[in-house]
């Protein structure tokens, strides 16, 4: 989450052929049956939601979520159930991770468009400029795909800019989990247990903005996701 220009909620959006992302059926697949087991356990988590959730899903207008990348494992769940009736792509990266992301959120009939910083950037955010005229919120990882871990980007701020769309910080902390030893070390919730939810207050950026205040604003945001974050780890723990 082929080729589409229309941006459906149920499509991918892919900005080059299958063979030019390095696209394979077994990606797919594998994707398919992640969305699925995601789904499946997505249903035994018992959420809690901080946030004037009831606000943001009566906006008209498209918001750009952001959240850290080793937090995403059951967002397409947790999206789907707070924002049953609003429409979102995901920036995926340029790869065989990103197609099976694609295929794993397409599952919960939310779209994707594939680009990165480094690889088809300025192509992604035409795909996503055109999504958000198109009323879809879009959602980033801005520390993905590689790194550093909670280090924000400045795609996002840009995508912010261009848009002229609100930003919101959203964290998802598993207060039961697994912790994987990845570069982000990636959080599985276990089965049965409790997902904290926050969503900050939305933050809108000037389209003009000189180096310093583009700084500011970048810090500002990448200070609203890193809230709790040191405590949740010496909380519990690098495995949960």
């Amino acid at each position: 989450m082929p080729l589409s220009c229309k941006l459906g909620a149920e499509r991918s959006i892919t900005l080059t052929s299958d063979n030019q992302i390095r696209t394979s059926r077994k990606a797919r697949v594998s994707g398919k049956l992640g969305g699925w087991l995601i789904r499946i356990l997505g249903m035994t988590l018992r959420r809690e939601v901080i946030g004037n959730i009831s606000e943001l899903n009566a906006r008209d207008q498209p918001i750009i979520h952001v959240m850290w990348h080793n937090q995403i494992l059951a967002a397409p769940y947790l999206w789907r159930k707070m924002y049953p009736r609003r429409e979102c792509v995901v920036l995926t990266s340029a790869s065989k991770d990103g197609v099976v992301l694609a295929s794993a959120v397409k599952v919960f009939k939310l779209g994707a468009v594939h680009g990165s910083s480094s690889r088809r950037g300025a192509a992604a955010i035409v795909a996503l400029r055109r999504a958000s005229k198109n009323g879809k919120d879009l959602v980033f990882t801005p520390d993905g795909p590689r790194g550093p871990r909670y280090q924000l980007q400045p795609g996002v701020i840009k995508i912010a800019q261009t848009t002229g769309l609100p930003m919101v910080a959203m964290r998802i902390d598993y207060l039961s989990c697994w912790t994987l030893k990845t570069w982000d070390r990636f959080r599985i919730p276990k089965p049965f247990s409790k997902v904290r939810i926050t969503l900050e207050e939305p933050i809108t950026v000037p389209r003009q903005l000189h180096d310093e205040e583009f700084e500011k604003e970048r810090l500002r945001l990448e200070k609203c996701l890193l809230q709790d974050i040191t405590d949740c780890e010496e909380k519990y723990g690098s495995d949960h």
